[in-house]
């Protein structure tokens, strides 16, 4: 699928001006400002109606949430009631969690606890599975392993690319973490002030980043430190 127009403008100010195509695994990484929130709840439909967006798509399917598009958000422990067990947070039948479960290897008694009852990478796995539930053609990641450990992390990772080979979903990982992205994304789009200044194969860009902005995110995720604007 192809963003071939997304504009987002508060008054007379431009925000965020890009184009980027979705053809597997795509990373869009940036500092902290740099837009890729505002591109996420665009495409979503979640910004406020005081900003005014622009969206022109080329896609084989719908753009919309709910029935094409899923969400996996940053924070499992926020995402899911904590006073609801999580069987009853589904919108499909038994049958279908178990499937949904097996899928993320999650044993199906955990459905029948609540959220707080939930390590941070069993309940990343929950929200996973969530937006498995109708089979989605794209699935919107907004640095979903950012509250979990190391290990974890790596774990959760492996997880989506091998959910995404065995279904076929497309990816857009929203990130400021190139270490996670390079794990889990064919492409990467780097973007800054609400531009696209560098896309392209994801090694070939770690290995030769042509702009000085993007090797400095490479050289501040490497050094295991993030970076923040």
């Amino acid at each position: 699928m192809k963003i071939k127009q997304l504009k987002i403008s508060l008054k007379d100010i431009t925000l965020v001006d890009i184009d980027f195509e979705i053809t597997s695994s795509l990373a869009l990484v940036g500092q902290s400002g740099s837009g890729k929130s505002l591109t996420l709840k665009a495409l979503l439909g979640m910004l406020p109606n005081s900003m005014a967006v622009e969206l022109e798509v080329e896609s084989k399917f719908e753009l919309k949430a709910g029935k094409d598009l899923s969400f996996v958000p940053q924070n499992p422990f926020t995402a899911l009631s904590p006073l609801t067990k999580i069987r009853k947070q589904f919108f499909v039948d038994d049958k279908r969690i178990k499937e949904l479960f097996d899928q993320v290897d999650l044993d199906i008694e955990l459905a029948d606890r609540f959220a707080p009852e939930l390590s941070g990478g069993q309940l990343q796995r929950v929200v996973i599975a969530m937006a498995l539930e109708q089979d989605p053609k794209l699935i919107l990641l907004d640095e979903p392993t950012t509250a979990l450990d190391p290990e974890t992390r790596v774990l959760i990772l492996d997880l989506l690319r091998d959910l995404q080979k065995k279904h076929g979903f497309k990816m857009l990982f929203v990130t400021h973490d190139m270490n996670s992205a390079k794990l889990i994304c064919d492409e990467i789009c780097v973007i800054k002030d609400g531009k696209i200044v560098e896309s392209g194969n994801m090694q070939s860009i770690l290995n030769a980043p042509q702009e000085k902005y993007t090797q400095t995110l490479i050289e501040a995720n490497f050094a295991n430190r993030e970076f923040r604007q």
